[in-house]
């Protein structure tokens, strides 16, 4: 007697699903211009985080904690797809970077909404030296509220500036998100 012929399909993994181009060609594509987009301007987060001496280390430890995050993630992601090796691993990259972009876009509307809170808590505070015959005081006047920093005009327009960074790589990771999901649904 002779063995039947095993089944192919018992015995083969599924080919990986991917929609992107692999290689240098997805830096010619939209999705790939804007992963390259939030590796960039996010770290231009973490580096202005970090630069402003950090006035209010709970609201912005989650901005940091994000903008690394995010750009440890997003590098890994694009390393992936130039290497080609996203094409050896057997998933649906297409749900995949669904996923990891709505968690993104997530996570930095989060870390964006902290670090305005963290501008905003400057909002109307003043330090004025006065001089006081051989001493000078110090005289700052700060508008009600229950978070409260003194930041000078250099560590307001840093933070100034990583609210905006924020806002734009929250809205790059939501027209990746978007894209990712036609992609996963074409």
């Amino acid at each position: 007697m002779t063995e039947p012929a095993p089944n192919p399909a018992a015995t083969a993994f599924p080919s990986a699903t991917i929609s992107l181009p692999l290689g240098l060609e997805i830096l010619r594509t939209y999705s790939g211009a804007l992963i390259c987009l939030e590796i960039v301007l996010g770290g231009l987060v973490w580096i202005l985080v970090a630069a402003s001496d950090v006035p209010v280390p709970l609201l912005q430890g989650w901005v940091m904690f994000t903008s690394i995050l995010t750009f440890s993630l997003s590098s890994t992601y694009l390393a992936m797809l130039i290497t080609g090796l996203a094409d050896r691993i057997n998933t649906d990259w297409n749900v995949l970077d669904v996923l990891y972009h709505l968690v993104a876009l997530l996570f930095y509307f989060a870390a964006f909404v902290l670090e305005a809170a963290t501008t905003a808590a400057n909002g109307g505070a003043h330090i004025k030296l006065q001089p006081n015959g051989t001493e000078t005081l110090v005289c700052i006047t700060y508008p009600r509220g229950n978070v409260f920093t003194v930041l000078d005009q250099r560590q307001f327009s840093i933070n100034v500036a990583a609210t905006i960074f924020a806002f734009v790589v929250t809205i790059c990771y939501g027209c990746s998100l978007f894209m990712g999901f036609r992609r996963w649904r074409m």
